[in-house]
């Protein structure tokens, strides 16, 4: 079955880095499209960044473009997420999504922006 595995979170100060990974299974990786989203306490799920099942075409919301980057390794089945210049309000729990029919979601990881 489809299985999205994300680590790499944790406590990070402002100005800070983190790169975070999503190790997928179950399906053939290299012709999804792959996204990162965001949940912060009390707000709705937000979409982050998303890139095409080649890794060519990359889309971020405007408050991390400049900041973050996605990436993929379809050898590896993996997407990631490298983020820069960590601020307080990129804290909380990113998830991966799988593209196409159906929903398939990881089970999140914290990402605490804190001094």
């Amino acid at each position: 079955q489809v299985q999205l595995v994300e680590s790499g979170g944790g406590l990070v100060q402002p100005g800070g880095s983190l790169r975070l990974s999503c190790a997928a299974s179950g399906f053939t990786f290299s012709i999804y499209t792959m996204s990162w989203y965001r949940q912060a306490p009390g707000k709705e799920r937000k979409l982050v960044a998303s890139i095409n099942n080649a890794g060519s075409i990359t889309t971020y919301t405007d408050s991390v473009k400049g900041r973050f980057t996605i990436s993929r390794d379809n050898a590896k089945k993996t997407v990631y997420l490298q983020m820069n210049s960590l601020k307080a309000e990129d804290t909380a729990v990113y998830y991966c999504r799988r593209g196409g029919v159906g929903e398939y979601w990881g089970q999140g990881t914290q990402v605490t922006v804190s001094s």
